[in-house]
């Protein structure tokens, strides 16, 4: 296992690395407020709200995980034209994420989930959306704004939440243009699409997911490692990182399984940790660092992240510190 000052070397050349990330672009709204009694209209609580806030979510979410981290991002997907759309993409500029990929679409209002809280919880979620698959113009435009950039990047993020953006059209031609240039690609999947994924470098599918993708009923851990081996050979990937909550990761790579136990110690929220899983990984393998290490360090910013309250992102301090803790646990 890896000593701390190699970690800390790895964690610098986060810095040089130059991330593409593909997908599903999400506005996230919150309204904060009080709930002190029951509307006279229907048996619900009436929410006097007090306060907004927006965050980046999907694909946007997953960029700005790695530009917290110090990577260039460069986002690719699709807006509307319309206000939250200049939210969304003025949000993302303030992280620093390059937003020249993002398309505008007049007909394909931007994708908003607006969360109403009350009293320290979420009473109530309403999403915004068109999961209409994605024009065949628009995605040929993509692929051409991505085949620009492609030849400056250590690797490809695909982002799929499954709102329309991410055809099959479309990742067939960034896959094959990103092999043929040996780039790294990685997914977070949306199970309706793993035919879509093949070939791509890994995948980082959660249990459920991991189950519905491979068609294995998932009772055990020998039900875990047949999803993740059938997924392996069914997507010609070099490897499958499944995420299995408070049993850790098993990362599957040809006939090799590897089993991470989990780090986290309190569970606050475990909102966008996916995100961090994918976006801490998929850095790690372009500075070289091999897929077992990857998944582990993948791991330790995962368990960093659901001890926070909210979507949150990871530090580089932090994820050295928590090495240092797992180092100490492993022995």
């Amino acid at each position: 296992m890896m000593k701390k000052a190699e970690v800390k070397a790895i964690l610098s050349r986060f810095d040089k690395a130059r991330i593409l990330v593909i997908g599903d672009l999400i506005l996230d709204e919150f309204i904060w407020g009080r709930a002190d009694r029951i509307s006279p209209e229907a048996p619900v609580p009436v929410v006097w709200a007090q306060s907004q806030s927006y965050m980046p979510g999907g694909a946007s979410n997953v960029a700005n995980n790695v530009a917290s981290l110090g990577a260039k991002v460069f986002l690719y997907g699709v807006v509307g034209d319309d206000k939250n759309g200049n939210i969304l993409t003025d949000k993302l500029r303030e992280k620093r994420v390059n937003c020249d990929g993002i398309l505008i679409d007049s007909l394909r209002p931007t994708t908003v989930k607006t969360r109403i809280i009350a009293a320290h919880q979420q009473m109530i979620r309403v999403d915004w959306e068109n999961i209409e698959r994605l024009s065949l113009d628009k995605a040929k435009k993509m692929i051409e704004v991505v085949k620009s950039k492609i030849d400056d990047m250590d690797a490809l993020i695909i982002e799929d939440y499954g709102k329309g953006v991410v055809t099959q059209f479309l990742l067939e031609n960034i896959i094959a243009m990103a092999k043929r240039r040996k780039k790294i690609i990685t997914v977070d999947p949306k199970v309706e699409h793993f035919s879509y994924y093949k070939g791509v470098t890994a995948m980082t599918p959660n249990e459920k997911e991991a189950s519905a993708g491979a068609g294995v009923k998932i009772e055990n851990e020998r039900d875990v490692d047949e999803a993740g081996r059938r997924l392996l050979k069914n997507l010609k990937c070099e490897g499958i990182l499944i995420t299995l909550g408070e049993k850790g990761m098993k990362l599957y790579k040809g006939k090799s399984i590897t089993h991470i136990p989990t780090v986290a110690q309190d569970v606050f929220d475990v909102s966008g940790a996916g995100d961090t899983v994918i976006s801490v990984f998929t850095l790690a393998l372009s500075c070289g660092l091999k897929m077992e290490d990857a998944s582990r360090l993948s791991n330790i910013a995962a368990g960093i992240v659901v001890g926070k309250v909210g979507v949150a992102i990871v530090t580089k301090d932090e994820i050295l510190e928590g090495w240092e803790r797992f180092r100490g646990r492993m022995g």
